[in-house]
Parts: structure tokens; sequence; C-alpha cells
């Protein structure tokens, strides 16, 4: 199995009943894919981190990287390629050889879901993770946050209160000591209906970019 370089907690966590059986299962239907806490992926000094909702069952959880091989990452990883922070503009394996730059992507939740629909109890258990990812960054790097569930998840590990600080798409918050965007999640459904257009995408990166003074 392929060592991940920025590893979660425990990579063999069962601590959450319902993602240990649906992993479970995953793993007899489909004996090729990753089928594991999938860690973050990019680099370790990040300027920007992407947090995201939680593993695709056929995109992370297959190959083991952060939206990689799902219709989630096509714009995702071509905003990137460019905006200078991916080498490539397609991640289709792990294996690839894409690579990060200033950039680094990560998951609210580590263990992919039924129905792509994380509990509040799996939520929380994966936010001491994100709390150490987050306590790890670099005192300048900003976040960007993929919807509404990838937000809440910040909010919490930072200690703050929810409504203080509420989702909106396009929007930053100053948090104590930290810079937050929020985006519309890149996923299937919300690219499609047009919630979220690649201009709309683009516009978060452009002013991350010209606020970060790059």
């Amino acid at each position: 199995m392929r060592r991940p370089k920025f590893p979660a907690a425990n990579l063999e966590c069962n601590v959450c009943p319902r993602l240990k059986a649906f992993l479970a299962k995953a793993r007899q239907a489909y004996p090729d894919y990753y089928c594991r806490p999938v860690p973050a992926f990019g680099d370790a000094h990040p300027a920007l981190l992407i947090i995201g909702l939680a593993p695709g069952l056929h995109g992370a959880n297959r190959t083991g990287r952060p939206f990689t091989g799902d219709f989630a990452g096509l714009l995702l990883y071509q905003t990137l390629y460019e905006f200078g922070y991916a080498n490539r503009p397609i991640s289709v394996a792990a294996d690839d050889g894409l690579k990060l730059k200033r950039c680094r992507i990560t998951n609210a939740v580590k263990c992919v879901p039924p129905q792509n629909k994380p509990g509040p109890a799996e939520i929380a258990h994966c936010n001491s993770l994100l709390r150490a990812e987050l306590r790890d960054l670099p005192k300048d790097a900003v976040i960007l946050c993929l919807g509404q569930i990838a937000h809440k998840a910040v909010v919490k590990a930072l200690d703050l209160k929810q409504k203080d600080f509420p989702f909106g798409h396009g929007t930053l918050h100053n948090l104590p000591g930290r810079r937050l965007y929020d985006s519309y999640h890149c996923s299937r459904y919300n690219t499609q209906t047009k919630r979220l257009t690649p201009a709309m995408f683009k516009a978060v990166f452009e002013r991350i970019q010209t606020d970060m003074g790059s």
C-alpha cells in the first residue's frame, strides 16, 4: 500500500462504526481500492490549505489522494494549475506525477461516508485531526473551505462560534490570526446545476492571490 506523505493520525482508524462498516463493504466490493482514511496531499509548508468534505467512494477512496480520480477534482486541479499551485491540470491517480506548490489539500472527514454524507459524530471525531493540521500551518497561510461542512469544521477546530462566521460563497472571514475563504464545493451537482461555475471558482482564487499579494 502506498505510504502517504501526510498520514492521518491512524490509517487503520475504526472509531466510527458506520464508516468502519462502509469501508469493510467497499474493500470487499473493490479489493483494489485504497479504502482507508485518506491523508492530506501537497506542500509541507503551504501558503494555501484547501479543505473539502470527505473522500468520494470512487475518487479519493479509490486512489488514496484527495479529489483524485473523481468529478470534483476536475475543476479543482484545473484551477490549481491555472493559478500556479499544481504542475498538472488533471489528477487521475496517486502516482500520476502531479505535485502541488505552496498548497495542500485535506478533508474535514478522512473516511468515505455513505452517500457522501458524514454524520455529526463522524465530523466531530475527525475534527481533532483537522485541529492538528490547522495548528501546524504556517502563520501566514490562508484557508479555503469547499462547502459548508468544511467551513463549520474549521470554525469548530479553532474553538470559534458558528454564529459569528456564517458560510457564504466568496466570503472572506478574518478569524483570530487566520484568514478563511469560502466557496461552494466543486461537486458534480454544484457544477452541473451552475450553482458553482468555473468563473465563480476562479474568482475566489483571484481574490485569494490578490490578498496574498502574489
